[in-house]
């Protein structure tokens, strides 16, 4: 693709803007810790909200959902949608608390919840394991995405758009590790807004080129009886018991995958960079609206202009073996989009890149310094000193990541393994705010089980689990196995110590019955009432309504189906205004700022 001197523009104007923002705030960043990694505490819902969405918009995100479609038709999304469940739960039961608790990192939670060495040898490896190998394979699997978009739209070789991407990665460290979070909040607005306005462009121009609405819808039919396609690709839920989604696939899915498994931005709990965006907002009420607006953003708005391209790309270049391109190839078409759009077009797709690099960056960078470098080696420095310490791993993370992007279709199926082996360790981590027996042997005798019961049935047994039905049972079986291990582990090793969990009562006020006996020892007995609780438990029902409803109205509009489309609106309006009563009637608290300090354990 040739490009002329308005997309060139374009694009120097984008990076100028962005190199602008980490100017403005460097010195801000610069102060501490704190503003280097959670913006002071003080950014407003909105914000940090909108920061997870752009986060979650990667590169390669259009073309998986593109993908997703060709395979299996709208319903295919049904790979992420499901959690949606998930992501309630965070909104609902735990945005509150992970506010309250107000530590750095969610790493750092272990020595607030437990004592002593195990949960020293949990923070500590917990930090390094997320902060290095795994955050370094996803960036570079974003940077190796990134590099297939450059060769297709810029018509380099591989060693050309390595090249390209190279002086991306150096720019985003850059304005990254001179500005902290706030830099990469004020460009993640930015990013997101421009991404999006050009997908949408880009959905609509697709749409109109194949014919419009109903000449996509009528072709799309034609292809799947000319196929032997079972079912429409046009369904919003799949077949029973399809070759894609077994009833036992689709079962997991819905009632166990989206709360047992591991996976970065829908964390069971919260966790990552959304549990960062909590930490950094102004107070509890702005971390939770900020959760709720990014799985609305999410879930609800975001999928469309990408489920409506795909389709569009499959009537436009039918015989494209290789499906996730089409979406590529249709904003190199003339014919579908115009040549003067398609430097603002980069720039949206580099806009997609930095944001995901941008806070994986800081976000990894927080847990080495934080849950590491400063809690076992340098615990006594100044402020300044671990910016710069924070600075420094900033880029070696990007020097890191670099070398992976070269070597990673050779690492290709460890990256599998990697988020299969996090499976079972769901329940563990979101039961461990809610009943007080839970220990730090309970978080590592999880995360060891699951490891060793996954590994032993993918490498011993043979189970694919790039297979629906293998994956179930995987699944199944490793959640099964892990949370009888950990429950036992849990009986058979000692509590808490009474002062360590009335100190976590007291700062978190988790509420249930599972913390009756330590609210007794604390003087808070009958205080929290467990009626909060089942309120949240309906809010979180109602969340996911609220999701489920507008993501599927929005999309029965799209393709005229206006009263479907009304009726899934209404229900989500409904569920909407009575989540917004429900929380009318919660006392919000404000914890001052002196009482966050980070947690401390002798080693």
């Amino acid at each position: 693709m040739r490009l002329s001197l308005l997309d060139w523009s374009v694009i120097a104007a984008y990076f100028l803007f962005n190199l602008g923002i980490g100017l403005y705030y460097a010195r801000r960043a610069g102060g501490s810790t704190n503003e280097f990694f959670l913006s002071g505490r003080d950014v407003p819902w909105w914000l940090a909200g909108t920061s997870m969405v752009a986060t979650t918009f990667a590169a390669d995100t259009p073309l998986a959902v593109t993908g997703f479609v060709a395979r299996n038709g709208i319903a295919g999304n049904w790979l992420w949608w499901n959690f949606v469940m998930s992501g309630m739960l965070t909104v609902f039961l735990y945005a509150r608390l992970w506010r309250r608790a107000g530590v750095m990192t969610d790493i750092e939670f272990a020595e607030l919840r437990y004592s002593g060495k195990p949960a020293a040898f949990l923070r500590g490896f917990r930090a390094l394991y997320l902060g290095l190998p795994i955050n370094c394979i996803i960036l570079g699997w974003v940077n190796l995405a990134m590099v297939k978009i450059i060769e297709i739209t810029l018509g380099l070789d591989k060693r050309g758009a390595i090249f390209v991407v190279i002086g991306m990665l150096i720019f985003t460290a850059f304005y990254t590790a001179i500005s902290g979070l706030w830099g990469v909040l004020v460009t993640d607005l930015f990013q997101f807004v421009l991404k999006m306005a050009m997908v949408i462009i880009l959905a609509i121009l697709a749409v109109n080129a194949v014919g419009g609405i109903d000449a996509l819808k009528t072709k799309i039919n034609a292809m799947d009886a000319a196929g032997g396609q079972v079912g429409s690709r046009l369904a919003f839920f799949p077949d029973y018991d399809s070759v894609w989604m077994p009833a036992i696939t689709l079962f997991v899915f819905l009632a166990v995958n989206w709360w047992a498994s591991w996976y970065p931005g829908a964390e069971p709990g919260g966790g990552g960079y959304v549990a960062q965006r909590i930490f950094s907002a102004k107070n509890e009420k702005h971390g939770l609206l900020a959760t709720l607006w990014f799985n609305i953003a999410h879930y609800a708005l975001r999928p469309w202009p990408w489920i409506l391209t795909a389709l569009a790309s499959l009537i436009l270049y039918p015989n494209l073996v290789d499906k996730e391109s089409g979406y590529i190839k249709t904003l190199l078409d003339p014919n579908v989009f115009p040549t003067y759009l398609r430097g603002f077009m980069l720039a949206a797709f580099a806009a997609a890149y930095m944001s995901t690099i941008g806070t994986q960056l800081n976000w990894g960078a927080s847990y080495v310094i934080n849950d590491f470098y400063r809690r076992f080696f340098a615990r006594d420095k100044t402020d300044k000193h671990y910016v710069i310490a924070s600075q420094m791993v900033t880029v070696t993370l990007m020097i890191v990541s670099l070398i992976v992007t070269f070597y990673l279709e050779s690492i290709g199926g460890a990256w599998k393994l990697l988020l299969v082996t996090g499976a079972g360790t769901g329940t563990v981590l979101l039961l461990r705010w809610f009943w007080w027996r839970i220990n730090a042997w309970s978080e590592v005798s999880a995360m060891i089980c699951a490891a060793i019961v996954s590994l032993f049935l993918q490498l011993v047994l043979k189970w694919d689990s790039d297979k629906p039905r293998d994956f179930a049972y995987l699944m199944l079986v490793t959640v099964a196995i892990t949370t009888i291990v950990w429950v036992t582990i849990t009986l058979l090793t000692p509590a808490e110590p009474m002062e360590k969990l009335t100190a976590f009562y007291r700062r978190v006020r988790p509420e249930g019955p599972g913390w009756n006996r330590v609210a007794a020892v604390a003087g808070y007995a009958g205080v929290h009432s467990e009626g909060r609780l089942a309120t949240q438990f309906l809010n979180w029902f109602l969340g996911c309504v609220l999701i489920y409803g507008s993501l599927f109205g929005i999309g029965k509009l799209i393709f005229k189906e206006w009263l479907l489309g009304a009726i899934y609106l209404a229900i989500a309006i409904i569920a909407g205004v009575l989540i917004s009563w429900n929380l009318s009637r919660v006392g919000w608290t404000t914890v001052g700022e002196t009482e966050f300090e980070p947690a401390k354990e002798a080693a």
